[in-house]
């Protein structure tokens, strides 16, 4: 499985960004694809998943509202549109793939490079 994110960027609060993680090798209905991300010095944390197959989607508290995640099956592309950015949304984003739902990284077996997201006040 390969992943490759993109959309990272600087973005004043309030802004919207929309990041994409394209990925190979999703053939199965069971897939769950994965948002993380990682400030300095802090933990990787759950944002969103989907389910490949049905679409059904999961957010972290945090997100709600503002984030939505989406995919593209033909492409084979994920996407998490951010909208109402704020500071504390300063991270570096990681897309994963993983066989089932899971809130942490280890549930998650394929991972992407990450792409830093920067909300400027």
């Amino acid at each position: 499985v390969q992943l490759q994110a993109f959309g990272g960027g600087l973005v004043q609060v309030g802004g919207s960004l929309r990041l994409s993680c394209q990925a190979s090798g999703l053939t199965f209905s069971s897939h769950v694809m994965g948002w993380f991300r990682q400030a300095p010095g802090k933990e990787r944390d759950f944002v969103a998943a989907i389910r490949w197959g049905r679409g059904s989607v999961y957010y972290a508290d945090s997100v709600k509202g503002r984030f939505t995640v989406s995919r593209d099956r033909a492409e084979n592309t994920v996407y998490l549109q951010m909208n109402s950015l704020k500071p504390e949304d300063t991270a570096v984003y990681y897309c994963a793939r993983g066989n089932s739902l899971g809130y942490v990284p280890a549930d998650y077996n394929s991972w992407g490079q990450g792409t830093l997201v920067t909300v400027s006040s």
